[in-house]
């Protein structure tokens, strides 16, 4: 099995650069005219353009009927990063447009930082301790 991550976006120009600069991540293959595979994590992330208002399904059932923002927004998925400096992190992507949106904060697995990309996506830099999440069993 293998895993593409695909991120919906409605400024592909300005997520090629958010992307690149905050994640270290390289434009790969045109996706069409309407995305960009960005290279350079452990798996491809895809950026789609899509406009906002734009409906997310063509599900009738109204529980399922919702259109983009990109304004915040929340999930019950999202990308957890890990990283080996997570202050340089944490810099790296705010310089490039993201949000920190709590201080880092400090647990028995590690460090946490809970941040936003400029299209209102919900993202964590997580730096792991030297026993990592072996110390919660």
């Amino acid at each position: 099995m293998q895993f593409i991550v695909n991120i919906d976006v409605d400024d592909l120009d300005k997520a090629v650069q958010f992307y690149g600069a905050a994640f270290g991540l390289q434009a790969g293959r045109k996706l069409g005219e309407a995305g960009i595979e960005m290279l350079g994590g452990a798996v491809p992330v895809h950026l789609l353009h899509k406009q906002a208002g734009t409906l997310a399904t063509a599900a009738t059932d109204e529980r399922q009927h919702c259109t983009r923002s990109y304004t915040r927004h929340w999930s019950p998925l999202h990308l957890d990063i890990v990283v080996d400096d997570i202050e340089a992190a944490v810099q790296r992507a705010v310089a490039a447009g993201a949000f920190l949106e709590e201080a880092i904060s400090i647990h028995a697995w590690g460090k946490l930082a809970l941040m936003a990309d400029p299209f209102g996506h919900g993202f964590c830099f997580v730096q792991l301790s030297e026993q990592g999440y072996d110390a919660l069993s």
